[in-house]
């Protein structure tokens, strides 16, 4: 049996790590890495193997770094089958068509400006780029999804089984329990996938993890200490209520799966308390909307709290101030409304979509406010932003950041290092070895150390391609 990290090693996005036992090969997600622009096209377009010889896919979540660059495995020859919860699917049949048109767009943006730079002789550093899929090979894609019920075992290849189990992190997450049959013996491998957090908005706790014999885990915030998920209600309310009183715009990127739903249902909750002024409010992403849509089929994965909602006939997702925006031409007219509002919209790293162009418009005016609600990975424009640099640049242009910035971190759906390592606990009696991945170095390096010290047991943070053999 040998375990090969192929994305999300020492880094945080492009999630895609293989199993091969049996003679078969298994990839656990296949997500698009993030970045610096020329850097992350190289390493989405180009796989470490060859797509054809993958024999299925098993993926965590929903989330665009890790099952983002599914499309492209398959536009380059792989035809296995895609396993996945429910919910999941459902996400994705939303998500990955519309990954496929955003690189599109951006595409036929990008060479336009680099067009007509070109004919008034000025330089321009970002070449043209090819988008890495098409909304046909994301259809293509979908059809190879199979769905599996959570805590439900199902045999993938010979001597191979899965089952989900809730990781908590976001409707239909996963963590991945995997029974392995190899030379007559039995071995267990716990996949994280990503591992959210006790008392969330809308999403159920993570379920308890069975007995393992190693452990793939993430480690987003190994060296990190989040506050009480009880302050976020306060940080949100006094972010919107500042903005406001001085006229200005709130622009807050978000995940159109997840981050977006419970900001939502936190404002609700601001304005059925008063809490917050009578201000317009959009969610200006096609995504988001349909995402949210799929949220509402899925209510059996909701927490208490967002059942109680349902039960007393009230939409948690939707009030009299509140309005989604499909239409480009609606998008655009939010350019020229005159502040206070505040708007969500998609990525939620500001990499990509509508949320850009609400950035050109907004950041350079002191009155705005970023609302930043959500990881920013390394080289990302929005991890920019929330450094604060001073000039940022949106579309390939320099822009002066001018406007408030702030962060809001209770509602990051990853574990936290205290959650980690408790949420690990029930696997570490008959754990052989624990591999780090999805985290920057620092955060994989404090995790481990923190691994070794309470738990003893043997903790690698896997490179790029580094490939283990286990026994």
């Amino acid at each position: 049996m040998k375990l090969t990290f192929h994305g999300a090693a020492q880094t945080v996005t492009g999630s895609m790590h293989e199993l091969a036992v049996n003679g078969r090969r298994y990839l656990m997600d296949c997500g698009l890495y993030q970045g610096r622009r020329k850097e992350a096209q190289e390493r989405n377009a180009n796989f470490a193997f060859a797509p054809k010889n993958i024999d299925a896919v098993v993926v965590s979540h929903a989330h665009t770094d890790h099952t983002g660059n599914l499309p492209t495995l398959v536009k380059q020859g792989f035809s296995g089958p895609i396993y996945a919860t429910p919910a999941t699917i459902d996400l994705c049949h939303s998500m990955l068509p519309d990954s496929a048109f955003i690189q599109e767009k951006d595409a036929q943006f990008i060479a336009k400006r680099h067009s007509r730079r070109r004919a008034v002789g000025q330089l321009d550093e970002h070449e043209p780029v090819e988008p890495l899929y098409n909304i046909a090979d994301a259809e293509r894609t979908l059809e190879l999804f199979q769905p599996v019920l959570e805590n439900t075992p199902k045999e993938i290849g010979p001597g191979v089984s899965y089952r989900p189990t809730d990781a908590g992190h976001m409707l239909g997450s996963s963590s991945v329990v995997f029974d392995v049959v190899e030379d007559g013996k039995l071995h267990r491998l716990a996949y994280s996938g990503d591992v959210g957090r006790m008392n969330l908005p809308i999403t159920r706790d993570p379920d308890p993890m069975p007995p393992a014999d190693y452990l793939i885990m993430e480690s987003t915030y190994g060296d990190r200490f989040h506050d009480d998920i009880g302050a976020v209600k306060d940080k949100l309310a006094d972010a919107v209520v500042r903005a406001a009183a001085r006229g200005g715009r709130i622009v807050a990127p978000a995940f159109a799966v997840g981050r977006t739903q419970q900001i939502v249902l936190l404002l609700h909750e601001l304005m059925r308390e008063q809490r917050i002024p009578v201000i317009p409010m959009f969610v200006d992403s096609p995504l988001a909307v349909n995402i949210t849509e799929v949220f509402r089929r899925h209510t059996y994965l909701f927490d208490e709290e967002t059942r109680e909602f349902l039960l007393r006939g009230d939409d948690p997702f939707g009030f009299g101030l509140l309005r989604y925006v499909r239409e480009v031409s609606e998008s655009k007219a939010l350019n020229d409304l005159r502040g206070p509002f505040l708007v969500l919209s998609a990525s939620g790293m500001c990499e990509a979509g509508r949320v850009l162009h609400h950035l050109r418009n907004s950041i350079e005016n002191p009155r705005n406010m970023v609302l930043i609600t959500g990881f920013q990975a390394e080289h990302t424009l929005g991890r920019k932003i929330v450094e604060k640099w001073p000039e940022v640049p949106i579309f390939g242009e320099p822009t002066q950041l001018r406007a408030e910035v702030v962060k809001i971190n209770e509602l990051s759906g990853h574990a936290d290092q205290r959650e980690l390592l408790e949420w690990m606990k029930p696997m570490v009696p008959t754990l052989k070895r624990v591999f780090l991945v999805h985290g920057e170095a620092s955060q994989s390096a404090a995790l481990a150390k923190a691994i070794e010290a309470k738990y003893g047991l043997q903790v690698s943070i896997p490179a790029r391609g580094e490939s283990v053999v286990l026994h």
